[in-house]
């Protein structure tokens, strides 16, 4: 008796075409108005692939200000870590004055995009070197910083408490790399009630005298165009990172994607950027650079959508 087995006899290009529906990662917020991709097809084979390889295999890398935290809400700008610490409770008036004149200075040429990372590294050395300066002049006090971060209008993006609370429950090591104050960040963070185990800080640190008051700041200085070296030295000392070689990268700034620069043995990086300022200026050297670019979107509904298509596959190791 001969039994025939139609899909013998089904066109190769019709089998593909189903394969690719029955493997492929829906991710209905990739296509969201504020979503730009350069290559949708790369973003969800890489996503698919992920997701294969579960929450085992992941780490998740980011930046801190205007990535983690909002840019702006109702119209006016979110204080970053350094901006928390303008703060009568910390600083003086003149100080204010002075840091505002700094950033007046500075910001534009950290988002001048006819500028390459080389041209403008000196000059982000000489702004934040002159900012912990004017500081540590202030004898900030370390029992103040919970108290000014409270009294602060900064704010994590909407949907930050499932992004943190996704990960440890995933058991996912989210290492964050940010320039500005690693002691506020911290504070921000408890505050928000998602310090897990899990959160690594790489930042810039305060050093206290014996009592209390600010009279350094530790390490080196780390600032948006030197990310790669704190990386490359921090991932080889968390043992929490190894045998995790596929990562997502959230970052604000070109310079934030070097932060992947110390994964071991990388397999697959998907690098998401939040495009907030000066958009059509920026958009073509951030949709050049990152897999899938974010425009004034003050939410993590798209990085946790990724991470939800991710940790609920695999083997979850």
């Amino acid at each position: 008796m001969i039994y025939q087995i139609p899909w013998i006899y089904t066109p190769v290009r019709s089998i593909l075409a189903v394969w690719h529906q029955l493997t492929k990662t829906e991710i209905p917020e990739l296509s969201k108005g504020s979503v730009m991709m350069r290559d949708r097809r790369r973003v969800e084979e890489t996503i698919r692939a992920m997701s294969r390889a579960g929450a085992g295999r992941l780490q998740v890398i980011s930046d801190f200000d205007m990535t983690l935290s909002r840019f702006a809400h109702n119209g006016r700008r979110v204080p970053t870590t350094h901006n928390i610490l303008d703060n009568r409770l910390l600083i003086n008036e003149e100080c204010t004055i002075k840091m505002k004149e700094l950033l007046n200075t500075y910001y534009p040429i950290e988002i001048d995009a006819s500028r390459s990372a080389e041209e403008k590294l000196p000059f982000m050395v000489e702004w934040w070197t002159k900012v912990h300066e004017l500081l540590i002049e202030q004898r900030i006090r370390k029992d103040m910083l919970a108290q000014a971060v409270k009294e602060s209008r900064t704010m994590l993006r909407d949907g930050y408490k499932v992004f943190f609370d996704g990960l440890h429950q995933s058991r996912v090591p989210l290492l964050i790399f940010s320039a500005g104050v690693g002691d506020v960040l911290e504070e921000v963070i408890r505050q928000n009630q998602v310090f897990h185990s899990n959160v690594h800080v790489i930042s810039n640190y305060m050093d206290f005298d014996h009592t209390g008051v600010l009279r350094a700041f530790k390490g080196q200085l780390i600032h948006t165009f030197n990310k790669r070296e704190g990386a490359v030295t921090q991932a080889a000392a968390l043992s929490q990172l190894r045998g995790r070689p596929n990562v997502l990268l959230l970052g604000d700034s070109l310079g934030d994607l070097t932060m992947a620069d110390g994964v071991s043995d990388p397999r697959h990086v998907l690098t998401v950027g939040f495009l907030n300022d000066q958009v059509e200026e920026r958009k073509e050297s951030y949709v050049n650079a990152f897999d899938v670019v974010l425009v004034r979107d003050e939410t993590m509904d798209v990085p946790n959508a990724i991470l939800r298509s991710i940790t609920s596959c695999g083997d979850g190791k």
